[in-house]
């Protein structure tokens, strides 16, 4: 410690994490969480014997065990987890102030009677024209004085400008069409909801469209639809689909993810589901898919396991 004794700067270290926000300076989650709760009259209370020795009871929802351990009722367990679930792990968060990131759409899908209409944002698009001084210079010729080569250069110039102006213009058309096509497509998630989303892939719009898959990979790159059912970027659209086994059409990922994620919100908390038994719900509602399959998108929905959910809520 250099020149100064351990008990100086171990009296520093407990100043400093009285600081605001309560929790700072903390050396590592349990110290964190244990001054908050010291600043909060809880210390050597239950919620701090959870914090010091049981978090992982309390992370696994072991909450009988937790409660004979501590020797509490079920009723005053909860009232000492819900003190610890009021702690803020990361107390400096908030005060790390990030910019914004706004998103403004590409494309609108407006819903008029019946129908939909595509409508293109083009408000940061720049208005480019050729200046007629140019115009005026070829149509001249630039006059006897002007050098060959001077006259070259603003013709090639001008070619430049105009193979731009039509680029941006190809652009906008070529956006239009992927829109167009991904509205047809996905005309019942639209009228319906996710439930109603289809398979498609980017060779589908390409083959409607008729342009290469290429082309459309690159317009759906960070360009964003907004309609009536929240803002979402194009590759939102393209999904895999999985198989039914009534020999129908085949049925969109997000839609088997939007499934499963409701088989799980209207299970029994006591008796989770496992992915084999999720696997069997789906396979009386038509849809045939493996047990990794299912295991892969729960991950992917950030829900727990079975054995994680269990006397918990999700």
């Amino acid at each position: 410690m250099g020149d100064f004794p351990l008990p100086e700067v171990e009296a520093t270290l407990e100043m400093i994490q009285g600081f605001d926000p309560v929790g700072v300076a903390a050396r590592d989650l349990v110290e964190c969480l244990c001054i908050q709760l010291k600043h909060l009259g809880e210390a050597g209370s239950p919620a701090e014997t959870i914090v010091r020795y049981h978090m992982d009871k309390l992370q696994a929802r072991r909450y009988k065990e937790l409660a004979e351990v501590l020797g509490l009722e079920m009723e005053d367990l909860q009232a000492e987890i819900e003190i610890v679930r009021g702690l803020d792990p990361r107390p400096g968060q908030k005060h790390n102030v990030e910019s914004s990131r706004y998103v403004v759409p590409d494309v609108y899908v407006v819903k008029i009677d019946d129908d939909y209409q595509i409508l293109l944002n083009e408000e940061g698009l720049p208005r480019l024209r050729i200046s007629p001084v140019y115009r005026k210079m070829i149509e001249r010729g630039g006059g006897d004085t002007a050098p060959a080569d001077a006259k070259e250069y603003v013709r090639n110039k001008l070619r430049s400008a105009f193979r731009l102006i039509k680029s941006l213009e190809e652009r906008q058309r070529t956006i239009y069409k992927v829109a167009v096509s991904i509205v047809k497509h996905q005309r019942e998630f639209l009228d319906f909801g996710i439930e109603r989303m289809r398979p498609l892939v980017l060779k589908d719009v390409a083959d409607d469209i008729g342009m290469h898959e290429s082309t459309v990979s690159r317009v759906v790159n960070n360009k964003y639809m907004h309609t009536h059912r929240g803002l979402f970027e194009l590759r939102f659209f393209f999904h895999s689909g999985i198989s039914s086994v009534h020999g129908g059409d085949n049925v969109s990922s997000l839609t088997v993810k939007e499934r499963i994620r409701k088989i799980v919100l209207a299970e029994d908390g006591k008796r989770p589901l496992s992915d084999a038994a999720i696997v069997k719900v789906l396979l009386g509602e038509g849809l045939q898919i493996a047990r990794r399959t299912v295991a892969k998108y729960r991950e992917e929905l950030k829900i727990p396991s079975s054995g994680s959910r269990k006397a918990g809520t999700f």
